[in-house]
């Protein structure tokens, strides 16, 4: 079954300025209260024997409160789209929003948590003190590389799954597109060796998801150019890329490092001269992910490519999140997971690229971010990899 997004109408700022007024989201009843004994069920006297049972038995708290489904959506509005740091208070309206997809595409309650404070380690103790209250964490818009150390704490301290979606999100997608790709052009990703553009939360996560997955190679770039072990000023996580990438030990610039590359991966917002995409190797692929504006427009990358991707609705092959945070956290959360592996991560991008399999074509590497079949297919996939890992209760 396809759900095709087409292409998107222009929309007027009136149009989204109504959109989001007011607001994104409301709280709802999940039963109704139309008399007295409603209420007395709901809330006093009845409400009590609920709480002494969760006093005397905490785990009683994930059958009679919504806290074990609930995703908190967080963030300290550092890096917010391509906005950069706009604050807490600016970041609230695409919290928000990532609450309504959690909804509509995973069926699960979630509430935006904005934090003002930058502070890697107020933000755990944050999280850590109202963990009663929630199931599991979506970070987002976070700046590198703040963003992994606060992710790699939260994950010691809570005992919940926690994902950054900028960059698990991201990765998983675009190994389910690469994987698609790959299909419609009978290739083996042992075989390729891929450029990334960025070395950001998402290059980062790509890079590491990629070679979980077997790729043959990954050159990672920032705006410094390649980075290889030797180079001076990496911080800790560009030296830890610096050893497990690069294996021909390339120097240099983006045109360097594209020379005979198969695949080119735009993650860092920078425009590239279009003639360096004829320095890759014949029918090689083109993810420019950069949004709104790819590095290259895909009219052009599809002159030096046999296959191209954006991050944006109105071209085919849109690389797109929702495709993978939904499930991913539905499947955590069904089964009952402490974390979220790199299996988890893996069996997600697998399930992506199964929903398309009927029809992969030039134009159709991923299924529409509207396709129903998505989430539960994935929620699946990470249900099954979590007991697999044994991290879930």
């Amino acid at each position: 079954m396809n759900d095709p997004t087409g292409t998107v109408a222009p929309v007027t700022d009136e149009e989204i300025f109504t959109g989001h007024e007011g607001g994104k989201l409301s709280v709802a009843a999940t039963r109704p209260i139309s008399s007295p004994r409603d209420l007395s069920i709901a809330y006093t006297p009845g409400v009590a024997k609920v709480s002494r049972a969760i006093a005397e038995d905490a785990a009683k708290a994930k059958r009679y409160t919504w806290a074990d489904r609930l995703v908190v959506v967080v963030s300290d509005g550092t890096a917010v789209l391509g906005l950069g740091d706009i604050g807490a208070s600016a970041s609230l309206p695409v919290m928000e929003g990532k609450s309504v997809l959690f909804k509509t595409f995973g069926g699960l309650d979630s509430i935006p948590l904005v934090l003002d404070t930058t502070d890697v380690d107020e933000i755990v103790e944050t999280l850590v003190r109202l963990r009663p209250s929630y199931g599991a964490v979506n970070l987002e818009d976070v700046s590198a590389p703040r963003c992994f150390e606060l992710e790699d704490k939260l994950k010691e301290a809570l005992d919940c799954p926690v994902m950054h979606d900028d960059q698990h999100g991201t990765a998983i997608v675009t190994l389910a597109a690469l994987r698609g790709a790959n299909l419609v052009l009978d290739r083996a990703i042992a075989d390729q060796r891929v450029v990334i553009s960025g070395a950001g939360a998402a290059g980062v996560a790509c890079a590491r998801i990629l070679q979980e997955a077997g790729i043959g190679d990954v050159t990672v770039l920032d705006s410094r150019g390649i980075i290889h072990t030797g180079r001076d000023g990496l911080n800790p996580v560009k030296e830890q890329l610096a050893s497990t990438t690069n294996k021909a030990g390339l120097r240099g610039s983006l045109a360097d490092a594209l020379e005979g590359a198969d695949v080119f991966l735009g993650l860092s917002g920078a425009t590239i001269d279009e003639t360096l995409l004829g320095r890759m190797a014949g029918g090689g692929i083109v993810f420019a992910l950069s949004n709104p504006d790819p590095e290259v427009h895909p009219d052009v990358a599809a002159r030096y490519a046999s296959i191209v991707a954006t991050g944006r609705s109105d071209f085919p092959n849109q690389i797109n999140n929702v495709l993978a945070f939904p499930g991913v956290f539905r499947g955590a959360l069904d089964s009952g997971a402490r974390a979220i592996t790199e299996n988890m991560k893996l069996a997600a991008a697998e399930a992506i690229v199964s929903v398309a399999m009927d029809d992969l074509g030039p134009d159709r590497i991923v299924p529409s971010p509207l396709d129903p079949r998505v989430a539960p297919e994935v929620a699946a996939a990470v249900a099954k990899a979590a007991e697999a890992d044994g991290v879930t209760a």
